[in-house]
């Protein structure tokens, strides 16, 4: 089971989103799958261990550079891109959290981006990367 802490300023939106999220873990039988947890963004380090990875809302870009220079951040932080944040679409925000869980494993980056995409404020997915752009080791594979 994969474990998120879904984040935003001050819970009020991520509230709600992870109230959506966890509805359609049900609808979709994903309950043995994911598990969705929100939490304002200023308290996150409270409950860092025990999670999976960290979502957070777009907004919070600024921010994360602070926080992970004020915690001891052993998990992936992920930033949804704009879209996918309106959408909250919980079988495709799994699908990129797996993702960044592998990336986060074979390259240490915190917080995690896919290729091509450092900048989660410009995107224009509203699907996961992979269903967007294919497997992100091809992705890679293509830029050298």
């Amino acid at each position: 089971m994969i474990r998120i802490l879904l984040c935003c300023g001050g819970g009020f939106s991520s509230s709600a989103m992870a109230k959506h999220m966890q509805d359609e873990i049900i609808a979709q039988h994903m309950e043995d799958e994911v598990s969705v947890e929100y939490y304002p963004f200023t308290l996150a380090y409270r409950v860092l261990d025990q999670k999976d990875v960290i979502v957070c809302c777009p907004h919070l870009r600024p921010e994360i550079p602070v926080f992970m220079k004020e915690h001891d951040v052993k998990i992936p932080l992920y930033i949804l891109p704009t879209r996918m944040y309106g959408m909250m679409k919980i079988s495709e925000i799994y699908e990129d959290v797996k993702d960044v869980l592998q990336i986060y494993k074979e390259t240490g980056m915190n917080p995690v981006h896919f290729p091509n995409e450092p900048n989660p404020l410009t995107l224009k997915r509203y699907n996961s990367y992979r269903k967007t752009y294919g497997d992100y080791h091809l992705v890679e594979e293509k830029k050298k």
